[in-house]
């Protein structure tokens, strides 16, 4: 496990992620947190602790008397958390002083054309994404709203390597983030707030395809 300014909860909550990501697990089934901790290579204390914390956030679910167990990933589950996230960023535009809405969307046009021109592999797909979303809900005042967003977000880490051999999702990307970007710019909020939307809201048919070839739909 790669190690880097995040507590070992968060560690092992990484390292769970990337594993259902990358489908080591086998979905439905109970978590045998003896075998989970031996092969992460922590103790159960901090192994529990990062389990009821993925249970909070609905990445994993939680058997009354039986521990936890994986979750299926199904195409409902991810159509309804990309429409909370799509609502719930909406907002935070809204709730951002209209004062610094131009000075992000220099921010975000800058990190498009960036996009654009670095991005190389799915793992930068997905961290300059994570960037310019940041960039966009950073005006908002209300830290609660952004936590909430952080929670939903981890969530979907699950569905990140079902990107990957789109060739196209880096140009499609772009083109929606400089939409975003080019609507603050020219100060219509509805317009950029209609722009993110369809970023998250186009995500949703190009992944159901990929779970239907992996897994039942939710």
């Amino acid at each position: 496990m790669s190690i880097q300014r995040q507590t070992l909860r968060e560690q092992i909550e990484t390292e769970i992620m990337d594993r259902v990501g990358a489908g080591e697990f086998r979905m439905g089934e109970n978590i045998n947190e003896v075998a989970l901790s031996v092969e992460l290579g922590v103790s159960r204390t901090p192994l529990r602790e990062a389990l009821i914390s993925l249970s909070q956030q609905g990445v994993i679910g939680r058997v009354s008397g039986k521990g936890f167990r994986w979750t299926p990933i199904g195409a409902s589950d991810f159509t309804e958390t990309v429409q909370i996230i799509a609502a719930l960023e909406g907002l935070a535009l809204h709730l951002t002083p209209a004062s610094e809405l131009v000075a992000i969307g220099r921010q975000l046009a800058e990190q498009a054309r960036s996009f654009t021109a670095s991005v190389s592999s799915a793992q930068d797909i997905h961290e300059h994404d994570d960037e310019f979303h940041a960039t966009l809900i950073s005006g908002s005042p209300n830290v609660r709203l952004a936590e909430t967003l952080a929670s939903y977000k981890l969530a979907l880490r699950r569905y990140e390597r079902l990107y990957v051999g789109n060739t196209d999702l880096m140009e499609r990307a772009a083109a929606e983030h400089e939409s975003i970007a080019d609507a603050l710019l020219a100060g219509d909020l509805p317009a950029a707030i209609s722009a993110l939307e369809d970023n998250w809201l186009n995500s949703v048919p190009r992944i159901i395809n990929a779970l239907k070839s992996r897994v039942p739909a939710g």
